[in-house]
């Protein structure tokens, strides 16, 4: 029941691919299993590879895009995550963010391409499988479209996200086993064992917006929204359909940190956490189906969060349900999951690691 676009046929694609991700075989990768199958499909490349962090976000602003019909990206998240927020900070941003995009899993990681992969249809498998599988679906050259979530810091940060934004033990994981990136998709479970073995808590306080009214819940229809600041005092964006060209779209659900949420949101009870996930797509790894009832564009962010006073036993239990996508079927009395519209997250003291799309952010309030 989705409507999608296809590529032009013969297409042209820039490849943007990054030879230091995951294991380091990223290049080889893609010129053993992606290249001869991209040439079948009559699909050109132009293969650019990035020399330090940022260089891609830089090409994809700065360049002229029109010569390209797709940009590829062949590497973990974070470079896709590079190229989306470098796309939304070009003045034409509207129409380049049009633009397909393809996920080519070169990362330890590779959430996103887990997930297409899942979305498609097809069987859970990893490494090259999943790399011959991802470019399949480039040489098919079908594309829909993907939500984007809107992400704004107290410090003043606007950051555009496609698939999570994590606090406490998740986003420790997942930066504590950056030293083991070698071991590719392991490094996630040694990184997982260590990260138990000195289980944190985390205080602060989380708001959502459900996705759908909870019970005893007044209606959210009695006040419009309040004006939303771009980060600068004084500044109120317009309502949205009025922004000025190329202005970025106004956050119409969210009113500025400084302010309460409003009182059609929840606020948690609880304010000690293990750890706080927002996800977006199905996949937070390769071997790990945390949202399984999540969709491409489903305009949804799916809040998963985990109470203080879990034992690292059933921490455990649910990380290994997880593969599986059945952690929720446990019924842990610490875990708790609400589709959600918008979300705020207030760190209570400035300790534990946040991150979006795997790439570590300052601790500080956030909401999105």
């Amino acid at each position: 029941g989705d409507s999608y676009g296809v590529l032009p046929r013969p297409c042209r694609a820039l490849v943007l691919l990054n030879p230091q991700s995951g294991a380091g075989r990223a290049l080889e990768d893609f010129q053993a299993v992606v290249q001869p199958m991209l040439a079948e499909a009559d699909i050109a490349t132009t293969v650019f590879i990035t020399e330090r962090p940022h260089h891609a976000h830089e090409k994809v602003r700065d360049e002229d895009l029109s010569q390209w019909d797709t940009l590829v990206v062949m590497a973990g998240d974070g470079l896709l995550y590079e190229v989306v927020n470098g796309l939304m900070e070009r003045p034409d941003w509207e129409d380049t963010v049009k633009k397909p995009l393809c996920i080519l899993p070169g990362g330890s990681g590779n959430a996103l391409a887990a997930s297409i992969n899942h979305y498609a249809g097809n069987d859970h498998v990893a490494k090259k499988k999943l790399l011959t599988n991802c470019a399949f679906i480039l040489c098919k050259g079908l594309h829909t479209q993907m939500d984007l979530v809107s992400l704004s810091t107290a410090s003043g940060k606007r950051l555009f996200s496609f698939l999570g934004f994590g606090w406490g033990f998740i986003s420790d994981v997942d930066i504590d086993s950056e030293k083991y990136r070698r071991l590719g998709n392991a490094r996630f479970t040694l990184g997982t064992l260590q990260c138990l073995a000195k289980l944190r808590v985390y205080q602060g306080r989380l708001s959502y917006l459900p996705a759908v009214p909870e019970q005893g819940t007044p209606s959210p229809h009695r006040d419009p929204p309040l004006p939303v600041t771009n980060g600068q005092a004084g500044h109120v964006l317009p309502p949205a359909g009025t922004e000025a060209a190329g202005a970025l779209p106004a956050d119409s659900l969210l009113v500025p940190l400084s302010q309460p949420v409003p009182a059609h949101w929840t606020v948690v009870p609880e304010e000690e956490f293990v750890t706080v996930y927002a996800i977006y797509q199905s996949h937070l790894g390769t071997n790990l189906l945390m949202a399984p009832a999540a969709q491409l564009h489903d305009g949804c962010i799916h809040l998963f969060y985990l109470k203080a006073g879990i034992s690292r036993v059933a921490l455990l239990k649910l990380f290994l349900a997880m593969a599986r996508g059945t952690h929720l079927d446990l019924n842990c009395p610490h875990l708790r999951y609400v589709p959600v519209q918008a979300f705020r997250l207030e760190p209570r003291v400035a300790t534990g690691i946040m991150t979006v799309d795997g790439e570590v952010l300052a601790c500080e309030p956030v909401q999105g």
